[in-house]
């Protein structure tokens, strides 16, 4: 029996005339990712760095999601090489890897991602749900044909090396983190300052310039608007666990008087 595996990331936006509208999969719920996957996005970023989630439950959101529309990408929570094949052989076949500040750390995740002798990423696709337990034919042959790699750029090193970075060969594209940008900047919070929103156009027009697609996290629309008239090709416009917070703290502040509310914030 043969089994076609979906299009990449790289292969969606290559596909796409507009920029692509995603967002965060942050509570670690196989059931919120599946309820966000149908809503219409375009892709979703199940996190593993900042959120609950380990290999069984990235696992069982790769699962919930692949019914639907939308392009799955994992951000793994560093880029090591064993992290990488593990998330690898649970199926995600496009990765997000965090913190890339130079040309060598992107050369190094790529070669995690690749299979020898191009790289160092371990062979067990008959072991795998990421060859469908040898059920995808030649995946060994065309596994780089089947996965795409983005890096993050989040440090002024990282901004400064952007172009760098975009050209190494096969980094399908770069994203831009605005929110530990403005840490390395001395501006920690201040993610719209004026200084982080001139460094992050500078890593857009470098990257650009490399001929590779350029991300960016905005929550704020306007600032995701902003971005995307700068050439953003992928943005990240919210979270599950921020629409849930600010969804329920929109309900009590119709429902429940605010003496109550302010009695209650500090439980």
């Amino acid at each position: 029996m043969s089994f076609r595996l979906t299009p990449t990331f790289r292969d969606a936006l290559a596909a796409s005339d507009r920029p692509l509208a995603g967002m965060w999969v942050c509570s670690g719920s196989p059931l919120v990712a599946e309820l966000c996957a149908g809503a219409g996005l375009d892709w979703l970023l199940i996190d593993m760095e900042h959120s609950p989630n380990g290999l069984e439950s990235v696992l069982a959101q790769l699962q919930a999601v692949a019914a639907a529309p939308v392009t799955p990408v994992v951000r793994v929570p560093i880029g090591d090489v064993v992290t990488i094949k593990q998330v690898l052989d649970l199926g995600a076949q496009t990765l997000l890897v965090p913190m890339i500040s130079s040309a060598a750390e992107a050369a190094e995740v790529v070669a995690a991602v690749r299979y020898p002798p191009r790289g160092r990423r371990g062979v067990g696709s008959a072991l795998a749900r990421s060859a469908r337990w040898n059920r995808v034919d030649d995946y060994l042959a065309d596994a780089d044909r089947h996965v795409s790699v983005f890096v993050q750029v989040e440090t002024v090193e990282g901004v400064a090396a952007a172009g760098e970075i975009a050209a190494v060969d096969g980094i399908d594209g770069v994203f831009v983190g605005p929110s530990d940008l403005a840490a390395s900047m001395g501006l920690l919070g201040q993610q719209t300052h004026p200084e982080v929103t001139a460094a992050v156009l500078r890593a857009f027009d470098a990257v650009r310039a490399a001929g590779v697609p350029v991300g960016v996290n905005a929550f704020d629309p306007a600032v995701a608007e902003a971005y995307r008239d700068a050439g953003a090709a992928f943005i990240l416009v919210g979270a599950d666990v921020a629409l849930l917070a600010r969804g329920s703290e929109a309900l009590a502040t119709r429902w429940v008087p605010e003496a109550d509310r302010t009695r209650r914030a500090g439980y």
